[in-house]
């Protein structure tokens, strides 16, 4: 499937610039994946956001001393686009040579560039390194399905391993076996997946076989997350349903996708793995 990735940098090899280039930023039409599934970007089955986590961001300051900040990037998931994650890598480290007034100027100028890049309002927070207290990771809550004692032997993407019956339940679980491809390099993206839903109870060992399945499929972390709030909803008609991923870390930057139809907001504390 061709997403326009072609010119994207991801996968090639790059020549990193130290000064900044708003240019550098490639986008990436959420519709291309949504069209696989029957989403339609007017008519989407959820709400929800992007939250990208970067800790390799300096700049210079006014006298020409390096500043150190942890950024949150939060995307909305209703933006046309998505920014491909090496061309957000480079667009980052841009920034390393440059001088800017303030902490504040340096906010201003990302939300302006992302928010061009994607077509909607990209909200940035930067914290000083210094200031930043440390989150300690926690465990995601509800059950945990890893300690299932299934026997496995596809690990080709297979939702017909969902399936949900009997009394309506309100539940929470997880897994940290969610494994995918990037859809441009094959590299491995490696995450943990929480879904939280009130409907028919959903077999938890279906519900882990179809989360392993995703081991070689091939796709953007947001179009994961997606792709698996469209399969629960439809083959386990949840009333209510959220569905959200906390990935690890790659050059600096770890994305957390969260779609939900019935929740606005996701806690962005560390998992062990970040």
């Amino acid at each position: 499937m061709d997403h326009g990735l072609k010119t994207a940098p991801l996968g090639k090899k790059t020549d990193y610039v130290e000064e900044y280039c708003p240019e550098l930023l490639f986008p990436v039409e959420r519709k291309l994946a949504r069209d696989l599934i029957g989403l339609q970007d007017a008519n989407l089955p959820f709400d929800g956001f992007d939250i990208w986590n970067g800790m390799e961001l300096s700049w210079l300051g006014p006298k020409g001393k390096p500043e150190i900040a942890i950024a949150v990037f939060t995307f909305p998931c209703a933006s046309p686009h998505i920014v491909e994650s090496k061309s957000f890598k480079l667009y980052l480290n841009s920034f390393n040579q440059s001088i800017f007034p303030s902490y504040e100027a340096v906010r201003e100028v990302m939300v302006r560039d992302l928010s061009k890049a994607v077509g909607a309002s990209v909200q940035v927070s930067l914290t000083p390194a210094h200031k930043a207290r440390d989150q300690l990771a926690y465990e995601l809550p509800g059950v945990c399905l890893d300690s299932l004692d299934i026997s496995i032997n596809d690990y080709e993407f297979n939702p017909n391993h969902l399936k949900a019956e009997g009394a309506h339940i309100d539940e929470t679980v997880h897994s940290h076996l969610l494994k995918s491809n990037c859809l441009a390099t094959g590299q491995p993206d490696w995450g943990s997946l929480l879904i939280r839903y009130k409907g028919p109870k959903i077999d938890h060992e279906g519900l882990l076989k179809y989360i392993i399945s995703f081991r070689r499929h091939s796709g953007f972390a947001e179009h994961c997350v997606e792709r698996v709030f469209f399969d629960i909803q439809e083959r386990c008609r949840p009333d209510s349903l959220t569905v959200y991923a906390r990935y690890t870390r790659r050059g600096g930057l770890d994305i957390n996708p969260f779609r939900s139809n019935f929740e606005t907001e996701a806690d962005n504390a560390r998992q062990i793995r970040q």
